[in-house]
């Protein structure tokens, strides 16, 4: 596999969301605006990006026997990491991710790539695939995140959660109380999600029907 495929599998063909439907939790969860969206999945790719490059480098050396635990302490160690950086310097997306922050030690996204391609391949892949599948994740939330924000307020805010140098600006687009305020709750995220699964679903129907 070339280096530009293994970077872009994740966007597409392998995109961990969207086609092997995995992370739901925080993706149903936490993309209820662009903001903390993305911000998990910047979270997410920290992780998986330098988990991949450690279980990569000791592949060898960790015994079959406590594969999966000596995965998970690696992945563990990066997330206490990152949650005391989110704490220090992004608080108010940290208070707003609130636990699922450690849950990304159990994101089977990053426990996935861990165990079927870092563990069998050199760092240098590794890495990229880390990447390719952080922003493939990352893509997929902030899309189901910018569409359930703009039909629930009627605009994109930004500078609320994150560090961006300016504070609770709104991009807005239509007045807020014509809304629809179900797109900010739970259920919001299944019909966001079933729309653009369906969206997919026909777009890869039509496209074997061509074929």
């Amino acid at each position: 596999m070339s280096v530009k495929d293994n970077f872009l599998k994740g966007f597409i063909k392998e995109n961990p969301v969207f086609v092997f439907l995995l992370g739901m939790c925080p993706t149903l969860a936490v993309t209820s605006t662009f903001e903390t969206a993305i911000g998990m999945g910047a979270l997410v790719i920290f992780v998986l990006f330098f988990s991949n490059i450690v279980v990569s480098l000791l592949k060898t050396i960790i015994p079959d026997e406590i594969r999966i635990p000596g995965y998970i302490v690696i992945i563990a160690t990066f997330v206490t990491i990152v949650k005391m950086l989110t704490d220090a310097y992004a608080p108010a997306l940290a208070e707003s991710l609130g636990v699922f922050i450690p849950l990304i030690v159990v994101n089977c996204i990053i426990l996935g790539r861990a165990e079927s391609f870092a563990s069998k391949n050199n760092v240098f892949d590794s890495m990229i695939d880390a990447l390719g599948m952080g922003l493939g994740f990352t893509f997929a939330v902030a899309i189901i995140g910018i569409i359930r924000e703009l039909l629930a307020t009627g605009g994109i805010a930004y500078g609320v959660y994150l560090p961006l140098g300016a504070t609770g600006n709104l991009v807005k687009f239509f007045e807020k109380d014509l809304g629809a305020k179900v797109f900010s709750m739970p259920g919001g995220a299944f019909i966001t999600l079933g729309f653009i699964l369906a969206f997919i679903n026909y777009l890869n129907t039509k496209k074997g029907a061509k074929a």
